[in-house]
């Protein structure tokens, strides 16, 4: 069977398994057996490589993650490692890395700290768009670390095992503050839980395989920010900057967290479809 006749069953297949977007998952998935440049070649799949495709694309019909399947996924201009245990990388997540890095603008090697930072995207989004940051990843789970690990020494250019891009150190984000020096950092970023309960209940199948504790948060979703934004606060320098992603509903009760912590400047940036997405705020360059 040719690429492009594979491409049309693995569509057919995924359209009733209900996969929302099945052309694109079915491209991506006969990519892994065809090569990139299968739609214009449209080489003939020996019966190994069909039948891998159709193992591939049975585990995507049962609604596994695109991400966890492909075990890579391409975010800003670099390729993550992805699996299970880990919460997918998403487009969204690219503003808060575009928005944090603007924020460091003018500064010389800046000192960063991602929070939550799962397979690392957001730290290693920081550091590829400001290379002097000096940036370090907080991950909890055994599992996200791993990857957050692997991402760190293989997903940026001109680094590796020897000089891993980013710091990555196992820690809670609930009590890590504990461990820095008062105004140590220039920029705190954070992508972290912030499903709410109800939420929860209405994800669809891919999502809920990914690792609830990534997703859900307790005070309809707000308890990181309640945390995160006070308790973190001291290891900002003056002027430094709080940057965090957020859910759609969630713009004014986070803005409301960050004034109430102190931050000036506090402002909410929309996604491309206008939904709330990130809020920032600056610890005062003079404090009273």
């Amino acid at each position: 069977m040719r690429a492009r006749a594979a491409f049309e069953e693995t569509r057919r297949r995924l359209t009733a398994a209900g996969v929302e977007d099945a052309a694109f998952d079915a491209a991506a998935l006969v990519e892994t057996e065809a090569g990139e440049g299968w739609r214009w070649q449209d080489p003939e799949l020996d019966a190994a490589a069909l039948a891998r495709l159709k193992a591939l694309a049975a585990r995507r019909a049962a609604r596994e993650p695109l991400q966890y399947i492909l075990g890579r996924w391409l975010f800003l201009d670099f390729e993550l490692r992805v699996g299970p245990g880990v919460l997918c990388p998403r487009a969204d997540t690219e503003l808060l890395c575009t928005e944090a890095a603007r924020r460091l603008a003018g500064r010389t090697s800046p000192a960063v700290l991602d929070l939550c930072a799962g397979s690392g995207c957001v730290g290693l989004g920081v550091k590829r768009l400001c290379p002097d940051a000096r940036v370090t990843c907080l991950e909890k789970s055994p599992e996200a670390f791993r990857y957050l690990e692997q991402n760190a020494v293989s997903a940026l250019p001109g680094f590796d095992a020897a000089r891993p891009a980013v710091t990555c150190v196992r820690g809670d984000v609930f009590d890590y503050q504990r461990r820095l020096a008062p105004e140590s950092l220039d920029l705190i970023v954070s992508n972290p839980p912030y499903v709410t309960d109800a939420e929860m209940a209405t994800l669809a199948p891919e999502v809920r395989r990914e690792p609830a504790m990534a997703l859900r948060a307790d005070r309809e979703g707000l308890a990181f920010y309640e945390h995160i934004a006070p308790a973190y606060r001291p290891a900002l320098c003056p002027g430094g900057w709080l940057a965090v992603e957020i859910g759609w509903r969630q713009g004014k009760a986070v803005q409301a967290v960050f004034r109430a912590a102190g931050y000036e400047k506090v402002a909410c940036i929309p996604d491309i479809e206008g939904r709330d997405r990130v809020v920032v705020g600056q610890k005062p360059e003079n404090e009273p």
